[in-house]
């Protein structure tokens, strides 16, 4: 299995709902690092798995809906406690769509797993990995 990982970062404001999350039901800030990474099987005609140039833009243009936003106030959120771990979900959702409808050039077509780890801090991280 082949992989090519590209890697942007946010800056976020969100709140939690529910007791469990202690002082994090309040507003407070997040710094992510992303990293997605893309899997294909085998590489293309010109040796590729996907246009790396195309999927550093595609990440960026997924990330700037949410850089610098509160997540409380955005409507695809409302309801949902946007944790790391569902932040990882909705961006792999978002490449996979990428991936499928072409915005990710011909070798999204070949993209057959993704994975979006989001780093909070040298010591915490979270990660979703599933298919396109």
């Amino acid at each position: 299995m082949f992989s090519l990982t590209v890697v942007d970062h946010i800056m976020v404001a969100h709140s939690f709902r529910g007791a469990e999350f202690g002082p994090a039901q309040r507003l407070h800030g997040a710094t992510f690092i992303v990293e997605a990474e893309f899997r294909a099987p085998k590489l293309d005609h010109l040796h590729l798995l996907i246009d790396i140039g195309l999927a550093k833009d595609e990440l960026r243009k997924i990330l700037s809906a949410l850089d610098y936003r509160n997540l409380d106030e955005e409507q695809v959120f409302a309801g949902k406690n946007t944790t790391t771990e569902y932040l990882c979900l909705h961006i792999h959702g978002l490449l996979a769509e990428a991936c499928k409808d072409g915005r990710m050039g011909p070798g999204g077509a070949g993209v057959s797993g993704i994975k979006v780890l989001l780093r909070e801090s040298h010591i915490a991280w979270a990660a979703f990995e599933g298919p396109v």
